[in-house]
C-alpha cells in the first residue's frame, strides 16, 4: 500500500484534519495517518445501530418482521426517503434497508428508539470502541443539552470494524453476513468509493468484478467514508475522514477530490495484487 502516495494526497489540503486507515484482507493495517484520532463522522454511527440490530435478530431479541410505525416525535429532515412515503409502518428489516441504502434519518430513530441507545452503547463497549460511538437520535437542531455531533469515530477503529464485517468476523457470520448484506445496498458512492465507476443504484454484482460494502456520513465540516473493496478474493478495508471549521472556506469540493484520489490508489492497489 503506497503509504506515501495517501500521505502526498491530503498534505496539501490546509485547514482539513485528516484521519485514514486502509487494512489487507487479513486485517492488517497497512496505511494509516492520523488514524487513533477522534473525528465527527456524521452518520457512519449509524452503522454501529446496524450491527446492534443485527446482533438482537440472531439473538432472538428482536424480530425483523416487526412492524414499527413513523413516530411524530422522531420525524427528522435531510436524508431518507421514508419521510417522503405515503406508508406509516415498516419492518424492522426494511427499516434497516434504508438506513444502510440511503442513510434515512427518520428510519435511524425509529429503529434506534426500538433498539435502545444504552444498548448501541453496550454495543460499541463489547467491541472494544474507544473512539467510536453513536452519541444522540438524529436531530434537525442540536440545543445545548443535546451531544453536539451524531458520532464520532476513529479510522483505525472504523477500518477494523469493515475488515472483521468482511471477513465474516464480526459478533457472528451470521451478524456479519446480515450487515454486509445491508451495506450492499448503499447508493452513496460520492466519497472514496467515487473512484470504482460503480452504479451507484445497481452494484451488488457488479460487471466490473468490482464489490463495495460502505457507510458514508456527511454533515457541516463532516465527509467521512468507511468501507470494504472487494475483487475477486481480494479485499482491502478503508476508512477516510474529513474534517473542518464549518465556518470557514467552503472546502468541500477539495476533501471530495481528495477522496476520489485516495479511492483511485485503492483501486489500483487492489487490480494489481
Amino acid at each position: 500500500m503506497p503509504q506515501q502516495s495517501i500521505d502526498e494526497v491530503v498534505s496539501t489540503s490546509g485547514g482539513v484534519e485528516w484521519a485514514i486507515s486502509i487494512r489487507d484482507a487479513s486485517g492488517r493495517e497497512v496505511a494509516r495517518t492520523n488514524a487513533d484520532r477522534t473525528l465527527n463522522t456524521a452518520s457512519i454511527g449509524k452503522l454501529l445501530l446496524l450491527v446492534e440490530v443485527a446482533r438482537k435478530r440472531e439473538a432472538g431479541e428482536l424480530n425483523g418482521a416487526d412492524l414499527l410505525g413513523r413516530d411524530p416525535e422522531l420525524l427528522v429532515a435531510d436524508s431518507g426517503l421514508w419521510q417522503h412515503l405515503d406508508v406509516e409502518k415498516l419492518s424492522i428489516d426494511d427499516l434497516c434497508v434504508l438506513i444502510a441504502s440511503v442513510s434515512d434519518n427518520v428510519a435511524t430513530n425509529v429503529v434506534l428508539k426500538r433498539v435502545g441507545l444504552q444498548a448501541v452503547r453496550t454495543l460499541a463497549e463489547s467491541l472494544s470502541l474507544v473512539h467510536t460511538a453513536l452519541l444522540d437520535y438524529v436531530r434537525d437542531r442540536r440545543g445545548p443539552d443535546d451531544p453536539p455531533t451524531l458520532s464520532t469515530g476513529s479510522a483505525s477503529e472504523l477500518s477494523e470494524m469493515m475488515s472483521r464485517l468482511s471477513r465474516q468476523a464480526l459478533l457472528s457470520p451470521a451478524v456479519s453476513e446480515q450487515v454486509n448484506a445491508w451495506l450492499a445496498t448503499g447508493v452513496d458512492l460520492s466519497m472514496v468509493a467515487s473512484a470504482l465507476g460503480l452504479d451507484p443504484l445497481a452494484h451488488t454484482r457488479s460487471v466490473r468484478t468490482m464489490t463495495i460494502h460502505n457507510k458514508t456520513g456527511a454533515d457541516a465540516g463532516v465527509r467521512a467514508d468507511t468501507g470494504t473493496i472487494g475483487r475477486n478474493a481480494r479485499r482491502l478495508s478503508y476508512a477516510v475522514i474529513a474534517n473542518w471549521e464549518p465556518s470557514g472556506p467552503d472546502v468541500a469540493d477539495g476533501v471530495l477530490s481528495r477522496m476520489r484520489a485516495i479511492g483511485s490508489i485503492l483501486r489500483t492497489s487492489i487490480e494489481r495484487e
